[in-house]
């Protein structure tokens, strides 16, 4: 009998991941260096207005609705959802919280307590038929923002009801002025010098890291150029807020809810899982992952933030008018998308989603302070938003990176292979975020090892 024939496995052929290092960290900020861009256009085209402090300061302060929309509405997207019924909650919870205060005496703090609950019952509502009953998202939440709407208007009563002082400072406050005279809000140069250290300590954390586990970390220039970057970027804004009246209340919200969403969308299990739904939800099921349950708690998560949102815009108008919430499920979708989200679920950040408020938030002022008309704002931001979405979609088509991937990989990747797009397709995703791969592909390799084997043995 002949003796069978091995096959000597046959290696995959390694990857050069080398390459012009500056060209690739320039595609992987390019959207927050297209944002830069864009501050620069407007400063010139009004004659350095828009960069005044009282203007920075408003670009946080008015838009600081849409982007905490924007940090629920990105977990939603990335699940495979769209939630249509966020105006109308924000609306629903700002109408209780001051009719809580005007009529019933609530003090102010345990208003927003009720507040935050309102809006998290809300999501349960929500969440449990989408999860539970297996109606689609869109669905429940276009019959929740005819629902909220609803009872935000039966609560007001065609009326507006002012909130007291106190409430209003969650929109309209500053941090306090402490310290000696510098002619800078002292707090918001120490926050920007707190933030900086961070920035510093987390590259030396992660360079660590790497060295760790026998892997090459970037150049000391590369990292020296992006903490510098990083960190010029931060001093900048701050110095532009403390020279004005320093950081606003929401701001500390918003910078406290990033941190947070950060964390537990890229470094948790629950994140993870999110993730992976998003990107194959058979597969993430077949892995253990319960579907509904995530599925439940990210429509919990988004009607919480909705809350939150809708409390702070009416601290900043002063009062819950019956108009409240009109649009804001779109400027969040927006903002989400032009981040770098996709349509069909798996991909997206919340940092991106930050950037992309932000972009919305500058063309809202930038054009403002150019006198333009308010429809033509309404145009150009419907042509930015198609635009960006687009750009990302063919760029995938044809093989290159996407923008969010190449932002997120800029941020924290360290190896020095910033030239080779990594970004994984949905599927794969799935499978790196549970740690498990294709289950079609490696049965397709178990049956061509088993036919093999049975082709020597004959």
């Amino acid at each position: 009998m002949a003796e069978p024939t091995v096959i000597a496995p046959v290696e995959a052929p390694a990857i050069k991941r080398r390459g012009p290092k500056l060209s690739g960290n320039l595609r992987q900020y390019g959207m927050m260096i297209a944002l830069l861009l864009l501050m620069v256009l407007f400063t010139f085209m009004t004659d350095g207005l828009f960069v005044q402090p009282r203007n920075i300061t408003l670009l946080l302060v008015q838009n600081g609705y849409v982007l905490i929309l924007a940090i629920g509405m990105v977990m939603v997207i990335i699940a495979g959802h769209i939630d249509l019924s966020v105006g109308s909650v924000c609306a629903f919870v700002g109408a209780t919280v001051a009719l809580a205060m005007a009529q019933w005496h609530f003090p102010w703090y345990a208003a927003i307590l009720l507040g935050i609950l309102l809006g998290i019952l809300v999501g349960m509502w929500q969440g449990f038929w989408v999860a539970y009953v297996g109606i689609p998202a869109f669905i429940v939440t276009l019959a929740g923002m005819l629902l909220f709407r609803g009872l935000d208007l039966m609560i007001l009563g065609a009326q507006s009801i002012p909130v007291p002082d106190a409430f209003q400072a969650i929109a309209n406050g500053y941090l306090p002025a402490v310290g000696p005279v510098t002619n800078y809000h002292n707090l918001t140069v120490l926050l920007a010098l707190i933030g900086v250290g961070a920035v510093i300590w987390m590259e030396l954390r992660h360079r660590a890291g790497l060295k760790k586990h026998s892997m090459k970390p970037a150049s000391m220039v590369g990292s020296v150029t992006k903490v510098v970057l990083i960190s010029a970027l931060i001093i900048a804004f701050s110095m532009l807020l403390a020279s004005y009246k320093g950081v606003p209340v929401v701001g500390l919200i918003l910078l406290a809810l990033i941190i947070i969403y950060s964390f537990i969308t890229q470094k948790t299990v629950f994140g993870r899982h999110i993730y992976a739904v998003g990107g194959n939800r058979n597969a993430a099921r077949l892995t253990g992952v319960n579907t509904k349950r995530i599925d439940f708690l990210v429509m919990v998560n988004m009607g919480m933030l909705a809350g939150i949102a809708g409390m702070v815009y009416t601290a900043y108008l002063n009062a819950a008018n019956p108009k409240d919430g009109t649009g804001f499920e779109l400027d969040a979708i927006a903002a989400v998308f032009i981040g770098g989200a996709a349509v069909t679920g798996g991909i997206g950040t919340v940092i991106g989603s930050m950037i992309g408020g932000l972009v919305m938030g500058v063309l809202n002022l930038g054009l403002a302070n150019m006198s333009v008309d308010q429809n033509l704002i309404q145009v150009i931001k419907g042509l930015v938003l198609l635009g960006a979405v687009a750009f990302d979609v063919l760029s995938k088509m044809q093989g290159k990176p996407s923008i969010i991937g190449m932002i997120q990989r800029g941020m924290r990747r360290g190896d020095g292979n910033a030239s080779i797009d990594q970004t994984p397709q949905r599927a794969q995703m799935a499978a790196q975020k549970t740690g498990v791969s294709d289950a079609s592909a490696s049965t397709r390799t178990d049956l061509d090892a088993g036919l093999n084997r049975q082709n020597d043995v004959q």
